[in-house]
Order: C-alpha cells, then structure tokens, then sequence
C-alpha cells in the first residue's frame, strides 16, 4: 500500500468504525448504525439528507437540508460532540444581504459547507430564474452573509475548493436546465474575489461505465492530498425504474485541478442498505462532505440516503487512493484542456 498522506488540520475526534469482517472488497464501508439521522428529526422537518458538516473548534458542525413539512427545501444549521448525534436549531438559517436585511431565498437545497482561510461558505441550489447556485459566508455561525450568485441558471451541485490555487478561488459546478437534469458534467470556475468567475474548464464527464452513463456531479469538498485532490462525486445510471445514485472517486492535479490523473472506474459505493434503496426517492447515495484526520489518513464520508436519511461510510487515504488508480478509467475525453 502506498503513503498518501492528507495535506490539512489533525482531527483526532474524526467518526471512525473499523472495517468488518467480510465487507466488500471495495475501499468504503458503512457506519453500521447506519442511519445517523432520521425521519421527523425536528418539528416542522419531514427529512434531513444531502448536508455537510465539518470540524468545529473541539466539536463538529453542519448546514442540513431540511425537507419542511410543506414539501419546501431549506436550509438548518446542526452541532454535534461526535459528528454521528446531531441537534438541529429549530429555525431555518437566517440569511442576510451586506447590508444586515433579511435576504432568503425562496428554497435551498443541497448545501456543501467549506472553510477557505478565516472564512466559512455555505454553498447551495436555489431559485434564480431556475435552479442556480447560492452562497453565503460566515466566521461566527451567528451572521450569515449572502454574496453574489456566481453563475448564470442553471447549474447545481457548486463545491468550493478549501484554498486557493494560484491566488483564485476555485469551484466545482454541474451546468444544468431547469427540469431533473437527464445530463451532465463536472466544470471548474476561478474566481479572484467570488463575484467575478471565468476560465471555465470542463473536468470529467458521464462515460460508458454503466454506473455513471447519465450524469455526474460533485460532491464532498475536494481533499487536498500528496497524491492530488481526491475527489468524491456522484454518478448516476437511468434504469427501468428511475434513477440510481452511486458514489465514484477521481483525483485531480494539485496545480491544474481541471486535470484528471484518476478517475474510477468502478463505484466505490451504491445502493445497497434499505435506507439507500428506499425512502422518498429510492436508490440514491448522494456524497456532501466528508471529514478527514491527516494523522491517521482516516475519511469519514458523510451522504444522503434516498432523499430520506443521512450515512456515514468509511475508508482511509491510502485504500481509496490505491483502488482508484488500480482501477484507473481516465480517456482522452474526461479533460479536454484545449477547448474553450
């Protein structure tokens, strides 16, 4: 096995459970308390999936999305001791403009939360003349301040790189319409100052592999690596009965994240478990965030489970990163550099 070591903060509190005895050869397992939130998990709240959570200070902390009892999406903050127990503020976040006024929007889903220097960012799916992305940011988590939308509609699953590479920001998004997208790929934004994005860079698209021949998307935050960005995202297959949701692993380059150096080529994690295959919309694993221990290598990954419930899988730096390029699937066509 090789020494990849995770270049980031020691989180020596980071959720762990060993692999079990005769799991799957595949580098992930499963939190065998599996799932970790609920239905009904506060008044008001039908469901809790797809959300994000990170350390904070000694403890953990999260932005949830919250399936109101109206059917609306919204966004809730969470804390917890272990990362696995959460409680949830009973009101959504309170978003506001620059100027201090309430600023929410209309609905909000699918949040990712990643810290870039001093400062931490929500970033999510909203209205915007059709889904687009929305972004706030914090340094207290009592004072959450919208900024600019960065891209035009439509476009989902924004993930915010934690640094900046060459002096920009960096942003993972999948352009969209405005329907349940039926296709799509992962592109890459530079921003010097998160209002003003170019040098757009396709990264990877949907392939031949059956698992993810419809679309793709990103997920957890990329982790900064010795070996690259490690990156897990998700991919999706149309069956006879709707879609399936799997998790897939790739890693980028560290300068030139628009470079792809492996991408799996098989899945690291499906529907298997009866809390993925059913619930609101069945058959789905849906990575947010994942947190991660550079002392040990340990990855706690943290998904939604069919639009219904919240899991934590597991798996170390160097095993997903070895069973990555064992089963290397890069083409010529996952990054085209030269198109513009």
């Amino acid at each position: 096995m090789s020494n990849v070591k995770i270049i980031g903060q020691n989180v020596p509190n980071v959720p762990w459970q060993e692999r079990p005895e005769g799991s799957s050869t595949l580098p992930v397992w499963r939190y065998r308390e599996n799932p970790i939130i609920g239905r009904n998990p506060l008044p008001g709240v039908a469901r809790i999936f797809n959300s994000a959570v990170m350390p904070y200070g000694d403890a953990f902390i999260g932005v949830f999305r919250g399936e109101q009892t109206n059917g609306i999406p919204y966004i809730y903050l969470g804390r917890s001791k272990d990362a696995i127990h959460w409680e949830f503020d009973q009101d959504k976040i309170p978003f506001q403009d620059e100027d201090g006024n309430a600023f929410m929007p209309e609905y909000a889903y699918d949040p990712r939360l990643v810290k870039v220097e001093d400062t931490y960012y929500i970033i999510w799916c909203q209205d915007f003349y059709g889904a687009s992305i929305g972004m706030a940011k914090t340094t207290d988590f009592q004072t959450f301040t919208r900024v600019e939308n960065p891209f035009l509609p439509f476009n989902r699953n924004a993930v915010l790189f934690p640094r900046k590479v060459n002096g920009n920001f960096l942003m993972l998004s999948r352009p969209s319409d405005s329907g349940h997208t039926p296709f799509g790929d992962i592109f890459l934004s530079e921003s010097p100052d998160l209002v003003f994005w170019g040098k757009h860079r396709h990264v990877m698209g949907k392939n031949d592999q059956w698992w993810q021949n419809l679309k793709i998307g990103g997920g957890a935050a990329p982790i900064e690596t010795s070996e690259g960005w490690l990156l897990f995202y998700h991919g999706v297959t149309g069956t006879c009965n709707g879609y399936v949701y799997s998790i897939g692993g790739a890693i980028l380059d560290i300068d030139q994240p628009s470079v792809v150096k492996h991408r799996c080529s098989t899945f690291l994690l499906t529907p298997e478990e009866w809390y993925e295959e059913r619930g609101f919309v069945p058959n789905v694993a849906f990575p947010c965030a994942t947190i991660h221990d550079a002392a040990s290598g340990r990855i706690a990954i943290y998904y939604g489970c069919a639009d219904t419930y919240v899991g934590l899988a597991f798996t170390t730096v160097d095993e997903v990163t070895d069973y990555i390029k064992a089963h290397d699937s890069v083409s010529d066509t996952d990054t085209e550099i030269g198109k513009r």
